[in-house]
């Protein structure tokens, strides 16, 4: 497998964040009155509003760690990846990152969709660090492990979101990175694929590497974090023992151990 940069210990720091915020503004997306339009001409732009996305969230992600994130749909979840992957400037405070990242933020992000999936695994992997030498030796890992067959000479626009998210994670999963982030990508595919994957998440656990899942489903979290950190409204609500936060959160959202919390949602 590829090289890290040098080996790391168990509870040496991976990631760092540090009294991270982040704010955008965004155009109000519905149907205005006749009033507002009017007004928003006369101020000659449209209407914003101001989304504080993450607010002084401080949070350290350790070597030897699989740290899982949840939290409801917008409750910076998605933000704090972004920002934490490099791919987003937080607006104030930092993110220390100390080694090689990779991330399988959402389906697709960094592939071509008008290119093959051959093409795409050199892309993806390219854009991970990887040379072109370390993906021909781990091009038949990659494909073999996407079960993709003989669609992955096909262009991806043809393939299934099932298809996409097989051969993304493949690809991240292969780098064997530092630090891997997931955020809801082992949620999709069939129930064989999301077997193989978490035994894949289990695998780079034992290595002394830093993982970070973002994720709907709880039992998938039980499973493999050493701890959880529940975000809400861009804050970090609680973080500590999996039980603990996740029993916390689901009372919350007032659902108890149902079997759609426990599973993808």
């Amino acid at each position: 497998m590829p090289s890290v940069s040098k080996p790391h210990k168990t509870n040496e720091i991976a990631v760092s964040v540090r009294d991270l915020s982040l704010t955008y503004t965004t155009a109000i997306d519905r149907r205005p009155t006749l009033k507002a339009r009017l007004k928003a001409m006369g101020r000659g732009g449209k209407q914003t509003r101001v989304i504080n996305a993450l607010d002084h969230v401080n949070l350290d992600v350790e070597y030897g760690h699989v740290l899982g994130i949840i939290g409801t749909n917008g409750a910076g979840k998605s933000s704090l990846m972004r920002v934490m992957a490099g791919i987003v400037p937080p607006t104030l405070g930092r993110v220390e990152v100390y080694g090689s990242v990779s991330t399988l933020l959402a389906l697709g992000v960094g592939f071509n969709p008008s290119l093959t999936g051959r093409d795409n695994v050199y892309l993806g992997g390219l854009a991970a660090g990887m040379s072109r030498e370390e993906i021909d030796t781990h091009f038949e890992e990659i494909a073999a492990f996407s079960e993709l067959g003989e669609a992955i000479d096909a262009p991806m626009r043809t393939y299934s979101s099932g298809m996409y998210a097989r051969l993304a994670f493949s690809v991240a999963a292969t780098v064997r990175p530092d630090i891997l982030i997931v955020d809801e990508a082992l949620s999709t595919g069939d129930a064989k694929f999301k077997e193989k994957s978490l035994n894949r998440i289990k695998e780079l656990r034992s290595d002394d590497r830093a993982l970070i899942l973002v994720s709907h489903a709880m039992a998938t979290l039980l499973d493999v974090c050493n701890d959880v950190a529940w975000i809400h409204k861009g804050k970090l609500v609680m973080r500590g023992e999996p039980n603990t936060v996740i029993n916390a959160y689901r009372e919350f959202l007032q659902v108890g151990k149902s079997a759609a919390i426990d599973e993808d949602v």
